[in-house]
């Protein structure tokens, strides 16, 4: 089997102002921007939902429990994009610095995304199919009167 060369993260943990809007995001509504996350990765969008209760815990100072969410999420993030690190560096990252946990994923997801544009440009060969004739006669565009034929191959029309 070929082994993967693994990378680091697109930004560090607390590179929040690398892009502002995700940090405004994890700031003001931490909640939502885990929900986004979780969404764009392809997982249900309310399953950060479950983490509620040890986030509330951190509100003492010290993580109280691991939130198995957000520590299943970076992991499946780094084993999907062939990033470097560790379980024990996701149990770290999300208990002690839970929203920058997140803002780093999204800034990731955001990342991945950015697809490449390839253009191939190859000379195209016009080949003429038919050789050049006498312009051929178009029908008017514009309605005509009603027409009536006397004879073959005359035509006369009534105005």
């Amino acid at each position: 089997m070929e082994e993967k060369k693994l990378k680091e993260w697109n930004t560090a943990l607390f590179d929040c102002f690398e892009d502002a809007s995700t940090c405004c995001y994890g700031f003001w509504c931490g909640p939502c921007l885990a929900c986004t996350v979780s969404g764009r990765f392809g997982e249900a969008y309310c399953l950060p939902v479950c983490d509620v209760m040890t986030s509330a815990s951190q509100f003492v100072g010290v993580p109280v429990c691991v939130p198995p969410v957000a520590v299943s999420m970076r992991a499946a993030m780094r084993n999907r994009y062939g990033i470097k690190g560790s379980i024990a560096g996701d149990i770290v990252a999300s208990c002690c610095c839970t929203w920058c946990s997140w803002c780093q994923m999204h800034r990731e997801l955001k990342h991945q995304r950015k697809a490449p544009v390839v253009i191939n440009m190859q000379q195209q060969q016009v080949i003429h199919m038919q050789p050049n004739l006498q312009p051929m006669m178009m029908m008017p565009t514009v309605p005509m009167a009603p027409m009536y034929m006397s004879q073959p191959q005359t035509i006369m029309t009534s105005n």
